[in-house]
């Protein structure tokens, strides 16, 4: 536990210093508690996604930087790789491909290059993969989008 927790610690002085480095991912650990973090990612240009801001949580387990996050969507997202009620994301690298060499920022830049590049031939949401299997990739972007707008962008007014 003092290497993950010596770990997490490293890279929230990553964060502090190099903040705004990257202006698509803002990393917030949890004042309380160094194995939870909470991420605001903006959804990839070019995407139903663009302009959206995606929230999500990290579970940090004990055994990190050996062992992957869990990490989900909080805000909801129609992704076929994104669990519509839970927020489960379906990523290799948080499952069987996972390395120590992976950081929480490089595990959000991969979360947004796959919002920008689903894989509908693992589907966590039927609905949406189903879309993008039978080629109907319209219909996909224009669900994907009132979501993005209903869920993850500013209220106007």
């Amino acid at each position: 536990m003092q290497t993950s927790r010596a770990r997490l610690f490293k890279e929230f002085k990553e964060v502090q210093r190099e903040k705004g480095a990257d202006p698509d991912i803002q990393l917030v650990c949890d004042d309380s508690n160094i194995f939870k973090w909470t991420a605001l990612i903006k959804g990839p240009s070019e995407t139903p996604f663009e302009g959206g801001v995606f929230q999500l949580a990290f579970a940090i387990p004990e055994q990190y930087p050996l062992q992957p996050p869990q990490v989900r969507f909080l805000t909801k997202i129609f992704h076929p790789n994104v669990h519509f009620k839970t927020g489960e994301i379906c990523l290799d690298i948080l499952k069987n491909a996972w390395s120590p060499a992976w950081t929480l920022q490089s595990v959000c830049r991969a979360i947004i290059a796959l919002m920008a590049h689903p894989e509908p031939d693992s589907p966590l949401n039927c609905d949406s993969g189903n879309l993008l299997r039978s080629g109907d990739v319209r219909g996909y972007q224009s669900m994907a989008r009132m979501y993005t707008r209903l869920a993850a962008m500013p209220k106007k007014g």
